[in-house]
């Protein structure tokens, strides 16, 4: 994994992204939502990508927006084939780097209530649950899923 490039996420990157959130994700966002996002200027990410050897296609994604001290990530999608090889924790790991040059003191995520390895990783880089948002997400078919707001302070 060390292998892997780190990227500003920037405009050219929508597709790459939407391709992912949509392999991750049961509602996924296009790559006309990512390119809305990106046009806020509070909203930015970090992205992996394979080596140029390789193909260079994305990995993964952060992306975060802020609001004076305090941050969200609004989502974070790996490419199921890079998963639980350590590439969403690189992604949390540099994205939380970089707000704490910012001096953002908090941030918080929602994640699906079943969605345990998120949640494992979350707390092991010292996350809280603080809320539930209930009905949050809506799965396949309709039905719904409560949403974990957690927390990190100190970032």
């Amino acid at each position: 994994m060390e292998q892997l490039g780190e990227e500003t996420v920037s405009y050219e990157h929508a597709q790459a992204l939407a391709e992912i959130h949509a392999m991750t994700f049961a509602h996924a966002w296009t790559d006309g939502d990512f390119l809305a996002l990106l046009n806020n200027r509070n909203v930015s990410g970090l992205l992996l990508r394979e080596p140029l050897s390789s193909g260079g296609r994305t990995v993964g994604f952060v992306l975060v927006r802020t609001a004076a001290d305090e941050a969200e990530i609004l989502t974070i999608a790996v490419h199921p084939k890079w998963q639980n090889y350590g590439v969403g924790r690189r992604l949390l790991n540099r994205i939380i780097e970089r707000l704490h040059a910012d001096k953002i003191a908090s941030l918080f995520l929602e994640v699906d209530e079943n969605n345990k390895s998120a949640i494992t990783l979350y707390k092991r880089l010292h996350f809280e649950q603080v809320a539930i948002r209930e009905n949050y997400y809506t799965k396949t078919g309709g039905r719904k899923t409560n949403a974990l707001v957690m927390r990190r302070e100190n970032v």
